[in-house]
């Protein structure tokens, strides 16, 4: 009989499980959502039934960091956290598997997948037929003989098996270790992997084709004429990290006892009281018998009562899947959802448009959409706009590919966009406006944002309108893809869509959204964000459009002399290295440099090997030995340029806008849950500040011309103020009143000296202290920043405490009312819900706690900045000011100031910043100007 071990992947088919039946959720009698465990389940019978594996087990994730994330602080990070629903069916889904007598696999330090793989190779050297049952393509790169992937069937398709033929056919290589170097090329943006910007799939898989390896692609980068060659020098140490990331660990300290991974007798107790307590009536009757539930088994057929997307009452029965099935029909997705009833109308004349631009006058409040050929506003056209007030009626309007009469055709709704009594709907309506602004269209009229609406109703969800619709409306709308392809190469744009199609899309696009506003304008009351909604969000909306649209100057030929300046100090750092190592070798090779180090240098005999068995060598490793030897110096100095060099300096030239020679960021308004701004295309908020090299970046932002100058306005230390605000303590508020100098003050408290006698490093280690306590910041963690005994870091936060009571009093205080309320929220009412402020797991629950005490901090800032801002904006338009906002990161303001309005620019500034939210702490705010960003700062 052939040995077969299946392995299962557990997050990665409870993720697809939950998600499969999201549209139709199952919940149980007591309210709770039962998807994950039912989908995850029905997966794992139809694997017994129809598989027949003789040996299982299944693989978690643990909480612990790995390794990944010890070398790449950002691994992962750019992941929306998990569904409260499918955290909650955790524990349910052990116990299922506890009930089938299979292994639960999980370690410290290490991802399913490490398990999984060192697992499969063991068993497969013992003669087993080996099974990794995952959806998640990187597993490609431990295909073997006897090492399959096993995809389940989802949705409707089948299950696919492959091994190193069918892998090397998906991915166009040679050879299955290639997997990892195309995923080192292309990253993965789900895990946060970097690759090389500007890389996907299918270039990935022709440099490999031509060049076999990573390595050998990054060697013949100079022979790579063009921008690809540009973007392989600029992008070789994202490679080297990604390559390294997206390597699965194979030597895992765990072991294939076969006897343990044995397919065993099921525990029927077990079984029947999670399949009793979760409702599974049908699975229970497959798996038990007829003695489970003792209902008919047609009563026991579950069924999905809902309304369709125009408030008609549908019954979905559930197929359940019978011994005889052999198939997962569960996640088969409903094929009828589309076919409801609806008027969508093509409004191609003049008109047409004419009597429909009377119909939309006439409302209150109208969704609004538009269709490009592209994602990026500042550089698509439009292809056509929608519109609705109806629920299930709606209106679309192509445009010409001729701009300039597509422009005259959005001018004819000028006295929509510009209506004083009439509120615009949008999902991420801010693209919608920008699209229009592009042709000289500003739009006036109030907006309505359901993208930010459900941000703050629920401020870690998912925001998609796909997804937004199914979850709110039990609706799934026409995917985009089966109109233009999936990403990449080939896929096309809305121009190219036949008319029929697109009016369906489009329109569907504004209809779902009025529902949308529908469902959402009632739940911001309701959950009390009302204020923050209207008040700052939505407001913010115009702001934003506005700056983006604007954009800001650089100076490529100052960013093209600084590249060339790096280069020599990066070689010169480099030849540095190699003379004091007394050998060349690749400084870009964590290996290799860990081997000069620690056995031929011998900088430190108790150096720590990561799992793979390499020397550690990050950054913390090497600054903690920089004063042992010069050589760490210059590879901190050589990692640091090049990181410089490759993500800032070579790489902002390539952002240029087309159309205006000046870089336009985009502002996430939806994505940080303390309600920060985000930026991409470039990131400002990661431009560096705290190294003179860093800085230098700076100098190449620049005003429009020499009738303007840049004006920065930064907030002054204004966490540490509004913490002294919100706890009320009177000791640091006084401080901050008498205009003494914050940290200098809290190191003559913390320290017991006269203010006087403050030394710089009193102040150094009182100011970590500052900061350091809003983040939660532990003695361990304050020690290991300031270098100084874990005893004497303890002392300095004891005794902060004792100076600032009721700093510690605002601490408690907060971490009890999140406990009891579920939520913490900002001095406004911006709010973060933290499901696990109760947790049993005492690292959970520390987590919760640290972002209870800091979230309404931040929040407040956040909330601070952008008030600043909307009062700002609003004072620029009332007194017709050549003067713009341009950017914002961080605490800080920069504005394009025409020479003329500067007097008039910097009280106006000064005085909305500081009375943007007041408080009983003063507001400071700095200001500077300069022909350089770094100049103003």
């Amino acid at each position: 009989m052939e040995k077969k071990l299946f392995l299962l992947d557990a997050m990665a088919l409870i993720y697809r499980a939950y998600y499969a039946l999201i549209r139709n959720p199952r919940i149980t009698s007591a309210g709770k959502n039962t998807n994950a465990q039912f989908g995850f389940t029905t997966t794992l019978l139809d694997l017994l039934n129809k598989e027949k594996p003789t040996h299982m087990a299944v693989a978690f994730d643990t909480h612990a960091p790995t390794e990944r994330h010890t070398t790449y602080t950002d691994y992962k990070a750019n992941r929306e956290d998990a569904p409260e629903d499918l955290l909650d069916a955790l524990p349910d889904i052990k116990r299922i598997i506890e009930g089938f007598n299979i292994p639960v696999v999980e370690l410290d330090g290490y991802e399913a997948d490490d398990v999984i793989g060192t697992l499969a190779w063991e068993a497969a050297d013992a003669g087993y037929t080996v099974y990794m049952v995952t959806p998640d393509k990187d597993y490609g790169q431990l295909v073997r003989d006897n090492v399959f992937i096993y995809k389940p069937p989802y949705m409707g398709s089948k299950e696919e098996i492959m091994g190193p033929k069918e892998v090397c056919a998906k991915w166009q290589i040679n050879d299955v270790h290639q997997v990892i170097d195309i995923l080192g090329l292309m990253g993965d943006a789900v895990d946060n992997i970097p690759g090389i910007a500007g890389i996907g799939e299918k270039t990935a898989m022709k440099l490999l084709a031509q060049y076999h390896s990573l390595e050998n692609v990054l060697e013949n980068a100079d022979k790579i004429g063009g921008k690809m060659g540009e973007k392989i020098k600029a992008g070789r140490e994202n490679a080297l990290l990604s390559k390294e990331l997206a390597t699965i660990i194979t030597d895992v300290p765990v072991t294939f006892h076969e006897e343990d991974f044995c397919i065993k007798e099921c525990d029927k107790n077990k079984l029947t009281d999670i399949f009793t307590e979760l409702e599974f009536k049908s699975l229970g009757k497959r798996v038990l018998g007829d003695s489970f539930g003792g209902a008919s088994p047609e009563a026991n057929k579950p069924r999905v009562v809902q309304t369709d997307l125009f408030g008609t009452v549908v019954t979905t029965e559930v197929t359940v899947i019978t011994e005889a099935t052999e198939t997962t029909n569960i996640l088969l997705a409903d094929k009828n959802i589309h076919n409801t009833p609806h008027q969508y109308d093509l409004i191609d004349t003049p008109e047409k448009r004419a009597a429909l631009l009377q119909q939309l006058l006439q409302q209150n409040e109208v969704a609004f959409d538009t269709e490009t050929t592209g994602t990026d506003a500042n550089e698509a056209e439009i292809v056509g706009m929608s519109f609705a007030f109806k629920q299930g009626a709606a209106f679309y309007i192509p445009m010409p590919a001729d701009q300039a009469a597509a422009r005259a055709i959005i001018h004819e709704f000028q006295p929509l966009f510009q209506h004083n009594n009439l509120v615009l709907i949008g999902q991420n309506i801010k693209f919608d406006m920008l699209i229009l602004k592009w042709y000289g269209m500003d739009v006036t009229s109030t907006v309505f944002d359901t993208m930010l609406a459900h941000y703050l109703i629920e401020p870690e969800g998912r925001r998609s309108m796909d997804v937004l619709s199914a979850q709110y409306l039990n609706y799934e709308p026409v995917a985009i893809e089966s109109l233009i392809g999936k990403k990449g190469k080939g896929q096309g744009n809305m121009r190219d869509v036949e008319i029929e199609k697109i009016k369906e899309y489009a329109s569907e696009d504004a209809d779902v959204t009025l529902q949308l506003k529908e469902k959402f304008a009632p739940m911001l009351p309701a959950k009390a964000v009302d204020k923050v909604f209207y008040e700052i969000e939505n407001p913010l909306v115009k702001v934003l459009t506005d700056m983006e649209f604007e954009g800001i100057a650089l100076d490529v030929h100052a960013l093209a002399d600084y590249s060339r300046e790096l280069e020599v100090e990066i070689k010169r750092a480099e030849e540095s290295v190699y003379e004091q190592a007394g050998v060349r070798f690749k400084l870009a090779s964590p290996k290799q440099l860990g081997e000069v180090l620690f056995e031929k240098l011998q900088l430190d005999p108790k150096a720590k090997k990561t799992r793979t068995g390499q020397y550690a060598t990050g950054e913390d490793v090497l600054q903690k030995l920089s004063s042992k030897h010069k050589i760490v110096e210059d590879i901190l100095i050589f990692r640091e340029l090049s990181k410089l060099k490759s993500t800032y300096v070579d790489a902002l030239p390539l952002l240029l806008n087309k159309r205006t020679n000046r870089v336009h960021t985009s502002y996430n308004q939806a994505v940080a849950v303390t309600g920060r701004l985000s930026s991409n295309n470039p990131n400002l908020q990661n431009i560096p500040i705290r190294t003179a090299r860093g800085r230098e970046i700076r100098k190449a932002f620049i005003p429009r011309n020499e009738e303007y100058i840049l004006l920065s306005a930064d907030y002054s230390q204004i966490e540490l103020r509004i913490i002294a605000a919100i706890s009320e303590d009177k000791e640091m508020t006084a401080a901050f009143k008498e205009g003494i100098d914050i940290h200098a003050a809290t190191a003559a408290k913390v320290y017991n000296v006269a203010l006087d006698a403050v030394t710089p490093e009193m102040r150094r280690n009182a100011k970590s202290v500052n900061f350091g306590i809003i983040y939660g910041v532990s003695a361990f963690g304050l020690s290991e920043n300031l270098g100084i005994p874990r005893g004497e870091a303890k002392t300095l936060i004891d005794n902060y405490f004792q100076q600032y009571p009721s700093i510690r009093k605002y601490m408690d205080d907060q971490v009890q009312f999140a406990q009891e309320k579920g939520y913490v929220q900002t001095l406004l009412g911006r709010k973060r819900w933290l499901k696990d402020i109760n947790s049993s797991n005492a690292v959970v629950r520390g987590f919760a706690e640290r972002n209870a005490i800091n979230m309404p901090i931040q929040g407040t800032a956040a909330d601070m900045i952008k008030l600043a801002m909307i009062a700002i904006h609003k004072a620029f338009k009332e007194s017709n000011l050549q003067s713009r906002m341009l950017l914002q990161v961080h605490d800080e303001l920069v504005f394009d100031v025409h020479r003329s309005e500067l007097e008039i620019v910097k009280p106006l500034i000064l005085n909305l910043m500081r009375n943007a939210l007041p408080l009983e702490v003063p507001i400071e705010a700095e200001l500077g100007t300069g022909n350089t960003w770094l100049e103003a700062h």
